[in-house]
C-alpha cells in the first residue's frame, strides 16, 4: 500500500520512520496542493494537516487514492463532496488535545487579563514601571463559552478552578453535565451581554462563518475580551478591528486568524487576480499584530508534545485500520 505524508516536520518524520509497518512511505514538507502531482499520483493513502487543500485538482491527479488520514479534528480543508463521489474515505483525529487547547485558551486569557504581553515588551526595554499594567482577577468574572464539546467542557472545568461564573451556549445542550459542572446554558444574547470573557470552541462551517460579526459584537458586554482558539473564519476581522478601536472589545486572544493560510503564502498577494477582500483581511491581520491588547499565536493551541504523539498515533491507527478493512474515525458527511 503506497502511503504519502504531507506537511511533515522533521520531528514527525523521525517518529513515523520508527514505525516499521509504514516502511516505504514517502514524506513531503510542503502541502499537498503545492507538491507536484507525481508526489501523490500513485498513492492509495495520503495523510495531511490543515493547510493542505485536497481539492478537485488534487483529487483529479490522485488516480489511485482510496483513503485520506487528516492529522486534525477539522476537515474543512478537504473537498468532502468530491471524496464521497469518488468513494474515498476520510478519517480524522477526533480526540487528541481537548485539555491541550483548553490550557492554551487560558494562556491567552491570562496574558490579556494580567497584561503579560505589554509588561514583557516594556521590561525587555528596561522599563519596570507599573503604569498602565493593572490587570483584573478572573475570580468572580463571567466566562461565556460558545460550544460545549470536549474542548469547551475542559475550559469550563478549568474556569471553576478560577472561581468564575460560567455561561454556555450550544445548539445541543446537556442538562445533566451542566448541573454536575455548575454552569448554565443561556441564550446567545444573554451570554454575549453578560460575559466578561467570551471564548469560542465551535466548528467552522458555512453556517458558522463570521459567527462573531458586527451585530453580535454590538450585543457583547462593553470591554469584554474575545478568545478564539477554534477557527479564524468564525470571527469577522473587520468587525473585530472596529470593535477594538471603539473599545467595545477590550482585548482579543487569537490563536487563529481569518485567512491565516494567506499569511503563510504572502507571495499570492503579488498575483494579478488576488481578491481585494482577502487583501483587506490580510492588512487587518497585520494591524492586529501591533496592538498591545491583542495576543496572537500561530495556530499552536494543539501543539503540546503529548498532543503531538496522540495525533500521530491516532493517524497511524486510522491508516492501519483502513488497510485491515475496518476503517476507524471515519468522517461521515451528512446528506
Amino acid at each position: 500500500m503506497r502511503i504519502a505524508f504531507f506537511e511533515v516536520t522533521s520531528q514527525e518524520k523521525e517518529y513515523l520512520r520508527e514505525q516499521k509497518w509504514v516502511k516505504g512511505a514517502t514524506f513531503f514538507e510542503e502541502e499537498i496542493h503545492k507538491a507536484p502531482a507525481s508526489a501523490y499520483r500513485d498513492a492509495e493513502v495520503v495523510s495531511v494537516f490543515i493547510y493542505s487543500k485536497i481539492n478537485r485538482d488534487v483529487l483529479k491527479n490522485a488516480k489511485k487514492l482510496r483513503f485520506i488520514a487528516t492529522r486534525s479534528t477539522g476537515y474543512d480543508h478537504i473537498d468532502m463532496a468530491a471524496c464521497r463521489k469518488r468513494k474515498i474515505q476520510v478519517s480524522n483525529v477526533p480526540h487528541y488535545g481537548e485539555n491541550t487547547v483548553a490550557e492554551h485558551t487560558y494562556a491567552h486569557i491570562l496574558a490579556l487579563s494580567r497584561k503579560v504581553h505589554p509588561a514583557y515588551v516594556r521590561t525587555i526595554r528596561g522599563d519596570f514601571s507599573f503604569t498602565g499594567l493593572q490587570g483584573f482577577d478572573l475570580k468572580g468574572k463571567t466566562l461565556g463559552v460558545i460550544g460545549t464539546g470536549r474542548i469547551g467542557m475542559h475550559v469550563i472545568r478549568m474556569a471553576q478552578g478560577f472561581g468564575m461564573r460560567i455561561l454556555a451556549f450550544d445548539t445541543t445542550r446537556n442538562a445533566l453535565i451542566a448541573e454536575a459542572l455548575g454552569f448554565n446554558y443561556v441564550s446567545l444574547e444573554t451570554l454575549l451581554g453578560e460575559s466578561d470573557i467570551l471564548t469560542l470552541h465551535m466548528p467552522y462551517l458555512p453556517t458558522t462563518h463570521h459567527f462573531i460579526n458586527e451585530e453580535r459584537i454590538k450585543g457583547m458586554k462593553r470591554g469584554a475580551l474575545l478568545i478564539n482558539t477554534a477557527r479564524g473564519g468564525l470571527v469577522d476581522t473587520n468587525a473585530l478591528t472596529k470593535a477594538l478601536d471603539s473599545g467595545q472589545i477590550g482585548g482579543a486572544g487569537l490563536d487563529v486568524l481569518e485567512g491565516e493560510e494567506i499569511i503563510k503564502e504572502e507571495r499570492q498577494v503579488l498575483s494579478d487576480n488576488f481578491p481585494a477582500e482577502k487583501m483587506k483581511t490580510l492588512l487587518q491581520n497585520h494591524i492586529l499584530l501591533f496592538r498591545e491588547n491583542v495576543v496572537i499565536t500561530p495556530h499552536i493551541a494543539f501543539n503540546s508534545y503529548e498532543a503531538f504523539i496522540r495525533i500521530l498515533e491516532t493517524s497511524l491507527e486510522n491508516i492501519k485500520a483502513f488497510a485491515e478493512g475496518h476503517p476507524e474515525n471515519v468522517v461521515v458527511l451528512k446528506s
